[in-house]
C-alpha cells in the first residue's frame, strides 16, 4: 500500500504541489532581457544533476508530498541531449508534465517529447516581427519558432501556450497582434510583466507594461470576459466573448501572486529554491551525491520550504535581486 502524502506546507500555510526543474543553464538564444550577447559562464557539466538525480528529487516530491505538477525549464531545456529520456523517467510519476522552450527544436523533437509522456508545452515568443525578433534574441530564427508552434500542435501537445514578455518601448505595440495570433493559431497567449531577472541588471520599473494596460489594449479591439479567479495559477485569464479562445496575463510585478504560490524550483546544478527571487538555496546535489536517503531529502526539503518568505516584494525599498539570472534559475 502506498504511503499517504504529507503536504509540503510553509509557515504561511501555503501547500506546495508544483516543481520547476531546470535541466540546463545553456541556451541557443541571447535574449537582451536575459543575458549578454556573449552568454554567461556556464555551469560545469559535472555540476549538473544527472537525469536520474533530477528524477529522484521529482519522485520524492510526488510520492512524499503529493506534487501534481512538474515543469521542465532551462536555459533552453532542449539543448540538453536526450531530453525525452528524462521525460520518460518523469512521466511514470503521475504528475502533470510540461515544458517551457523557445521552440526552435520542436520541428524535429515534438513527436518524441509527446511519445515520451510530455503533456503540455509553453513556447517563448516576444515578437512576431522578424527584425525585432532578431534584435531581442540576437538570432534570426523566428521561422523556426513559428514552425515549432505548429509542430507542437500537430504532435498533440495540449494546450500550447505562448509566453510573451512585454517590455515598454520594445514590443508593447504588438499586444493586439499577439492576441490575433493566438486566436488564429488556436493557442493561448500569456503576456508576462517584465521582471528584474536580467543578467545585466538593467531592469527598471518604467519598462514594465502592466496587466491593466495589456488587457485594456486587447479590450479595445475584442469584447472580453474574465474566465475565473487565479487560485494558484499565476495567470489572470480572459475569454473572447465571440468564442475565439482566451489569453492570460502574469502580473508578477504589479499584482504579485505570492499569497497563493505553490511552487518550488530545482536549478540544473541541484539547488532547491523556494521562490524565483529567493536569496537562499538548499544544496540538494551534495545530499544526493553524499548518500542521503529519501527520508533525508524529504526532511531537508520540508525544512527549506518552512523558511519561505511571504513574498518577493518587488518595488519595495528592501527588495533584493537574486544573485542568479532567470536562465541560471529556471523559468
Amino acid at each position: 500500500m502506498a504511503a499517504e502524502h504529507t503536504p509540503l506546507v510553509d509557515g504561511f500555510g501555503r501547500v506546495h504541489r508544483d516543481l520547476r526543474i531546470s535541466v540546463t543553464d545553456r541556451c541557443n538564444f541571447r535574449c537582451t532581457y536575459c543575458m549578454p550577447a556573449e552568454g554567461l559562464d556556464w555551469m560545469a557539466r559535472d555540476d549538473l544533476l544527472t537525469y536520474e538525480e533530477l528524477a529522484r528529487v521529482a519522485r520524492v516530491c510526488v510520492e512524499r508530498f503529493g506534487f501534481d505538477g512538474i515543469r521542465l525549464t532551462g536555459g533552453e531545456p532542449t539543448v540538453r541531449a536526450n531530453l525525452p529520456v528524462l521525460i520518460e523517467q518523469l512521466s511514470g510519476l503521475g504528475a502533470n508534465l510540461s515544458l517551457t522552450t523557445n521552440g526552435t527544436s520542436l520541428p524535429h523533437l515534438a513527436p518524441a517529447l509527446e511519445a515520451a509522456g510530455l503533456q503540455r508545452i509553453n513556447i517563448s515568443l516576444d515578437s512576431l516581427k522578424r527584425d525585432r525578433f532578431e534584435q531581442i534574441t540576437r538570432r534570426d530564427e523566428l521561422d523556426k519558432v513559428l514552425d515549432g508552434i505548429d509542430a507542437a500542435t500537430e504532435a498533440g501537445l495540449s494546450p500550447v501556450k505562448i509566453n510573451c514578455v512585454v517590455m515598454r518601448g520594445v514590443n508593447d505595440d504588438e499586444i493586439v497582434d499577439f492576441a490575433r495570433f493566438g486566436r488564429e493559431r488556436g493557442v493561448t497567449v500569456r503576456f508576462i510583466e517584465f521582471m528584474p531577472l536580467d543578467a545585466q541588471g538593467e531592469w527598471t520599473n518604467e519598462q514594465v507594461v502592466t496587466k491593466a494596460e495589456i488587457v485594456a489594449a486587447i479590450g479595445e479591439v475584442f469584447e472580453l470576459e474574465v474566465v475565473a479567479e487565479r487560485e494558484s495559477d499565476p495567470a489572470a485569464r480572459w475569454r473572447y466573448v465571440d468564442g475565439g479562445g482566451e489569453f492570460g496575463v502574469i502580473p508578477s510585478v504589479t499584482e504579485a501572486f505570492c499569497e497563493s504560490c505553490d511552487r518550488v524550483r530545482l536549478t540544473a546544478d541541484g539547488m532547491l529554491r523556494h521562490c524565483l527571487f529567493a536569496t537562499r538555496e538548499l544544496d540538494l546535489r551534495s545530499l544526493l551525491r553524499g548518500g542521503a536517503t529519501d527520508d533525508d531529502l524529504a526532511a531537508a526539503i520540508t525544512a527549506e520550504v518552512g523558511e519561505k518568505w511571504a513574498g518577493h516584494q518587488i518595488n519595495q525599498v528592501h527588495f533584493i535581486r537574486p544573485s542568479r539570472s532567470m536562465s541560471q534559475i529556471g523559468g
